[in-house]
């Protein structure tokens, strides 16, 4: 294990009895009044009084500018409404919530403009105490009215993000001078959570019209920067608030260290990378392991301006792959998708395109300690028993196969072959067949990666006698038809954090199958599934938890809806080399600002 790589807040691991009988945790157990933390499962892994979360240098020095890049444009400051397109960063850099993360631990919240929170057993409330000292970048205290406004205002004229939390509130109320309980009206473990999560605005700056209304106007917000300067579609940039009120907090200590952050938007890939090229982009993420091998000849590389990094992280490789639409008539027979699962020869296309450098991607949750692996323990089969599961699901379960990596093997096409033969699918004069009509169907496909991947297994397929059409579309197209789950086959990717919840449901519960706009594009109808989903999100116990998060794993990659691609082992960073980091890592990598490139400083 690399050194400084902290896992400390996997509680599940340890057996319940051990756990209890230290008095650290109890299944059930009730916030005993105010805390100063919270955790979606177990107990915080900081205790009150901390001084600083352990993945950062508390003493970093502070100063210096830096660049990054991005593709696109802006034409809004304001990201918090549907309407125009906002940089992510004013979220992450201005604008503050109730509590903030700690990228250590899986899903456990500090107090950040809360100074303490407290739920019952069953969370069917939550209250938060703000600081009195909490600040707006004006000056002027952040009260309870700002958070009360915030969260009613975004929960219903807000981005649609907001909604679906929302309706689960059944009343906010004001309880002191700095306190307020929020009820909701049903039982979810995660909304004490993700209400502490949602972003604070203030009250006097808004009206609900002007708020709704995409603009240049820049959010006054209570975070460590503010906008100093922005150039819509060009260039924006934030300066650090010297009077930020937050600096000295034990969750702040040792994070936000540079004193402007500039980020220059690009309309192409390729005037990014020139500009990349030249040494002019501070931090970069690179994700193409061959743009990674490339790299090594950029002339700022050469001359020393630019270095290479790599972290190593545990968060879940998520599923990216070869997507079938099981609405459809052609893919509703699991061997079929089992069979061109083995016609897909991934390691001759790893070797061929990308050097060998991905990893496969086994499962959902695989490269984490959520993932399932090998038989069904018995909390796994207590939820999974009760359903018609495919053979072999509660044993080993269903992972992709392996090739000999020549782009044909024999072995998995004749297996193939068989399970084509099995469902009906018939091979005649080199065609497949079934009831007259010829196996075809199409793929849509929106980047020039995307369409390179579906070619070259358009050919594997050939020589079973599957014919695959691979159309390219426009962003705006491949948008729509993917919403309205228009199309046989899709290319789709899916991340998964430490912490799964509710939105389990919309990418793989059933009611997704008919209700469009879900992120269920396999159409997956399993009442396994589901019980799994359900599990998961009423799991009070860690390892109960962990059990149905493995469950869920297990089942849908026993559907067979997605042909998995490759991950990296670990993020892999160009930097310019002035920039420092700590040397502790956390699990989740490379993973947003706050666990990412807010940990670094520029070295005087």
């Amino acid at each position: 294990m690399p050194k400084g790589f902290h896992i400390r807040p996997f509680l599940f691991r340890i057996p319940v009895a051990t756990i209890a009988a230290l008095g650290v945790f109890a299944p059930g157990i009730a916030i005993a009044g105010p805390e100063h933390a919270i955790a979606s499962h177990g107990v915080p892994a900081l205790a009150a009084g901390f001084e600083n979360l352990p993945y950062v240098r508390p003493d970093a020095p502070k100063g210096g500018r830096i660049t990054i890049g991005t593709i696109g444009g802006y034409d809004s400051l304001n990201p918090y409404v549907l309407k125009g397109r906002a940089p992510w960063q004013i979220r992450a850099l201005t604008v503050e919530s109730l509590m903030a993360r700690s990228w250590d631990e899986p899903f456990t919240l500090y107090g950040l403009l809360a100074e303490s929170i407290e739920t019952p057993p069953d969370r069917s409330w939550v209250a938060f105490t703000l600081r009195p000292e909490a600040r707006f970048s004006d000056g002027d205290p952040v009260t309870v009215a700002d958070v009360i406004w915030s969260l009613r205002t975004l929960g219903t004229k807000g981005h649609p993000r907001y909604s679906n939390s929302w309706k689960a509130v059944r009343e906010v109320t004001q309880t002191g001078p700095r306190s307020l309980r929020i009820v909701f009206s049903e039982p979810n473990r995660e909304l004490p959570l993700i209400m502490g999560l949602r972003p604070i605005l203030k009250k006097a700056q808004w009206e609900i019209e002007a708020l709704q209304k995409s603009g240049m106007v820049p959010v006054i917000g209570s975070g460590p920067y503010v906008v100093a300067k922005a150039e819509a579609g060009r260039s924006i940039t934030f300066r650090r608030d010297p009077d930020w009120w937050g600096e000295n907090l034990p969750i702040n200590r040792g994070l936000y260290n540079f004193d402007e952050i500039t980020v220059e938007f690009f309309r192409n890939e390729e005037a990014y990378r020139e500009t990349l090229k030249a040494g002019e982009i501070s931090l970069h993420a690179e994700y193409d392991p061959v743009r990674w091998a490339e790299s090594a000849t950029f002339p700022a590389v050469a001359d020393g301006r630019l270095k290479h990094d790599e972290l190593i992280h545990r968060r879940p490789t998520g599923l990216h792959g070869f997507v079938f639409n099981t609405r459809r008539s052609v893919f509703t027979d699991r061997r079929v998708r089992e069979a061109l699962a083995l016609s897909f020869d991934w390691e001759w296309i790893n070797r061929r395109l990308y050097h060998g450098q991905f990893t496969r991607i086994e499962s959902a949750f695989g490269n984490s300690p959520l993932g399932f692996r090998g038989p069904a323990g018995p909390d796994e089969r207590a939820i999974l028993e009760p359903f018609d599961l495919p053979k072999g699901t509660l044993e080993e379960g269903w992972r992709p196969a392996g090739s000999d990596g020549s782009g044909r093997d024999r072995k998995r096409l004749r297996r193939a072959g068989e399970l084509l033969d099995a469902a009906g699918w018939e091979l005649v004069d080199g065609v497949r067949r079934k009831d007259g009509r010829p196996f075809v169907f199409e793929i849509i496909v929106n980047s020039t990666t995307r369409e390179t991947l579906a070619s070259l297994w358009s050919d594997q397929l050939g020589r079973l006698g599957v014919s695959m059409t691979v159309r390219r579309v426009d962003d705006a197209q491949f948008e729509a038809r993917r919403a309205g789950y228009d199309y046989d086959m899709i290319v789709n990717r899916w991340a998964m954090s430490l912490s799964p919840g509710t939105e389990q449901r919309l990418y793989f519960g059933s009611s997704g199958r008919e209700m469009e706009g879900t992120r269920n594009y396999m159409g997956a109808a399993d009442p396994a599934v589901d019980a799994a989903i359900e599990a998961l999100l009423g799991a009070e116990d860690p390892i109960l938890f962990q059990a149905a998060v493995r469950a869920l794993d297990r089942v849908v990659n026993a559907g067979i809806y997605v042909i998995p691609f490759g991950v990296l082992p670990a993020d892999r960073i160009l930097h310019s080399k002035v920039l420092r980091r700590p040397e502790s890592r956390t699990i989740y990598g490379w993973w947003g600002w706050a666990a990412g490139p807010a940990r670094w400083w520029v070295e005087p």
